[in-house]
């Protein structure tokens, strides 16, 4: 009887915390799949946004299903990805294998950061153009900052899914590959009071841009470099602030751990973790997105996070030389200097339009970075449309 119930107990404990296991392989031919002479790749990090695994020596891993119902590889240096990088982990028990393609990489190459496509049907031309000019540029990789799409915030689920519809299939024409992460228009229904959405939707808050994109947090390494994708969006009883999350923490703290001290480290993110721009905005008493936000009872700007300093201390003992965010619609730089590192933060313009603040005339454009041997330049800014020509 008592050997009964442990069994039960047992048998339950493993349905409440089940296992996923697989393999990171080298996919030799591209075809996606795991044939029989196709080795395993060792010491690749695999995460479900909350563990971080090491691959073994003959590429197997095994992790806690997690709670987001993601798991992914982070694509190490010298591969690719032979398909997506990331599964939904929909069956339990699961086998979930990732196919690897070796690449070479150029210790100097190219990246185009870029964000605020705001995409819609009326809009959609200018994506196209961005998408053509950056084609032209062939950069290794293109970061894609957050607000991909008009809006899902105050949306209805279907409205919301047309625009996601919309910025997927545009997306996939790119030559270069695409890494995004979310900004807070790709939130579904977190503006409750104009999107009357039910909370307990799974698709609610993250839950849709992960169906389409998968995490909205992870890593990657390409040319000696670790790229950092963040979700610094929290919702508030009206609409979102700037934060990351103490889960997400949790996770950065475990993938850092398993990157070289020497290795130089980006992150990308959406509302940045620095930016002058509030001092020039001006102050904003609009109940749905003041500057500032009520957080745990203390008061915090909205539109930077707020605990940057937690993010910080955890990048420290690494080698963190760049912090690129969006959100602003206007392109920034910022930087300081911390136990001799110097630390840069740019932030993006947007895709969807310029703007004019006052005198101050902000153009429409992304910006083209080359790094050479773990250096990365100032970054050179490529406008979308051509300057006005004013009598």
């Amino acid at each position: 009887m008592l050997a009964t119930l442990s069994m039960l107990t047992a048998s339950r404990a493993a349905a409440q915390n089940p296992t996923l296991h697989g393999v990171v392989y080298a996919d030799a031919n591209a075809n996606g799949k795991h044939d029989a002479s196709e080795r395993g790749v060792s010491g690749v990090i695999v995460s479900n946004q909350r563990d971080v695994v090491i691959t073994d020596s003959l590429g197997r891993f095994e992790i806690p299903a997690g709670t987001t119902g993601i798991v992914f590889v982070s694509v190490p240096d010298g591969f690719r990805s032979s398909g997506a990088f990331w599964r939904a982990t929909t069956a339990v028990p699961a086998s979930v294998d990732f196919g690897l393609v070796r690449q070479a990489q150029s210790r100097t190459f190219s990246f185009v950061h870029a964000s605020d496509s705001h995409i819609a049907p009326e809009n959609v031309d200018r994506f196209r153009r961005f998408r053509r000019m950056t084609d032209s540029l062939r950069p290794a990789f293109v970061l894609m900052g957050g607000d991909l799409i008009r809006d899902a915030m105050s949306q209805t689920e279907s409205n919301a899914r047309s625009y996601f519809d919309l910025y997927a299939a545009e997306s996939k024409s790119f030559r270069a590959p695409v890494w995004t992460i979310p900004g807070n228009h790709d939130h579904y229904g977190i503006i409750r009071s104009r999107s009357h959405a039910d909370s307990a939707n799974p698709l609610y808050n993250r839950g849709m841009y992960r169906q389409y994109f998968g995490p909205d947090y992870y890593s990657f390494t390409y040319g000696g470099v670790h790229f950092i994708g963040l979700n610094t969006i929290s919702p508030d009883d009206s609409a979102y602030y700037g934060d990351v999350d103490s889960v997400q923490m949790e996770w950065l703290k475990r993938d850092l751990a398993h990157v070289p001290a020497a290795m130089p480290i980006v992150t990308f993110n959406h509302i940045p973790l620095i930016s002058s721009w509030t001092t020039l905005i001006p102050y904003d008493e609009d109940p749905l997105v003041a500057t500032l936000a009520k957080v745990n009872g203390k008061k915090q700007y909205r539109h930077t996070v707020g605990n940057v300093l937690d993010v910080l201390t955890t990048m420290r003992g690494h080698r963190y030389i760049l912090a690129l965010g969006s959100h602003m619609h206007a392109p920034e730089r910022v930087s300081f200097v911390s136990d001799g590192v110097q630390v840069r933060s740019d932030v993006s313009a947007a895709i969807v339009g310029g703007q004019e603040i006052g005198p101050v005339i902000i153009p429409s454009g992304f910006t083209v970075y080359t790094v050479h041997d773990g250096k990365i330049d100032s970054g050179q800014f490529v406008r979308l449309d051509p300057p006005s020509v004013k009598p």
